[in-house]
């Protein structure tokens, strides 16, 4: 399939994996390039020689584009954006800021910027930026969430942009890509489903959270202080939400999830750990390699698009 996105890019399938971090390393990235969509590396907090590495190993496992995704609110961003131009990675998604005082140096090594964005406004200011194109996430999403959904920031923002908009939050089959082209999209991104996949790294105990959620498994934490986080429900959001309810300071609560996610990635540990995933967690049920993820999605979504009104 074919799209703005896909020829931007140079990449088969209107795919993009998000930046998970501590998820989003080098094997998932590189499996989700070499099936055919665009593998992203995600730095979260890491320092930039953790990110040069992960970028040599994915160089090292595909010859395909892959990308890296920066969180500009990580104190190492100046010397990670550095490293994406040293390392000639060619496309980088943002998030957490705007990444207007890179933007030179990025288009002048060729790189394609496209920043993450939960409001038209910001979109726009991405674009005047120098954005090549936009991530239109909504609140459906796993983590850091804006307060908008997919279904009505993805058509919104199509409209008041001229460069391809990418549409992320609740899409994890083939019925949400076609919806998602059919909202204004040229290519989507997803998480939570790549969570699951074979290659990812993710204890299997997370995985199977994933697995077994139902549509009513996610929660959001941290309303009340401006950071929401959508996550699957558990011991640790029960306690966060208790004492978000009773007026806990900002520093009381970040306690409670400080290093919450690598417990959950990386040592298993579904109770106290941050089990990151989108409402979408309720549609995956299987874990399969990257390549026949983006196959089953992209044959779904042709026969949806293909039957129009009637759809699956």
């Amino acid at each position: 399939m074919k799209t703005r996105v896909t020829e931007l890019l140079g990449i088969e399938y209107p795919i993009i994996q998000g930046g998970m971090a501590w998820v989003a390393e080098y094997n998932l990235a590189a499996a989700v390039s070499e099936a055919g969509g665009l593998g992203i590396i995600g730095a979260g907090g890491a320092p930039d020689e953790f990110v040069r590495e992960q970028i040599q190993k994915t160089k090292a496992a595909t010859k395909k584009p892959f990308g890296v995704n920066i969180m500009l609110m990580n104190p190492e961003a100046d010397r990670i954006a550095q490293v994406i131009v040293e390392e000639g990675v060619k496309v980088v998604t943002t998030g957490a800021g705007n990444p207007g005082k890179y933007m030179a140096m990025w288009k002048e090594a060729g790189v394609r910027v496209i920043p993450v964005v939960a409001s038209v406004a910001m979109a726009k200011l991405m674009v005047r930026s120098g954005a090549d194109a936009v991530i239109a996430e909504g609140m459906e999403s796993g983590g850091h969430i804006g307060s908008a959904t997919t279904m009505t920031l993805v058509p919104q923002v199509a409209d008041a942009v001229d460069v391809p908009v990418i549409a992320a939050g609740g899409i994890g089959d083939g019925r949400g890509f076609a919806a998602a082209m059919m909202l204004g999209a040229q290519a989507v991104q997803m998480g939570t489903r790549f969570v699951v996949a074979k290659e990812s790294v993710v204890h299997p105990a997370y995985k199977e959270k994933i697995i077994r959620a139902k549509d009513i498994d996610s929660e959001i934490t941290g309303m009340s202080t401006g950071h929401p986080v959508r996550q699957i429900r558990n011991q640790m959001t029960r306690e966060y939400l208790k004492l978000e309810k009773a007026g806990a300071s900002f520093e009381e609560l970040e306690h409670i999830t400080l290093g919450a996610l690598r417990k959950a990635v990386v040592d298993g540990d579904t109770v106290n750990g941050t089990l990151m995933a989108g409402q979408i967690a309720g549609l995956v049920s299987k874990e399969q390699t990257c390549k026949e993820m983006i196959e089953e999605i992209m044959s779904e979504a042709e026969t949806c698009l293909e039957n129009g009104r009637s759809f699956c």
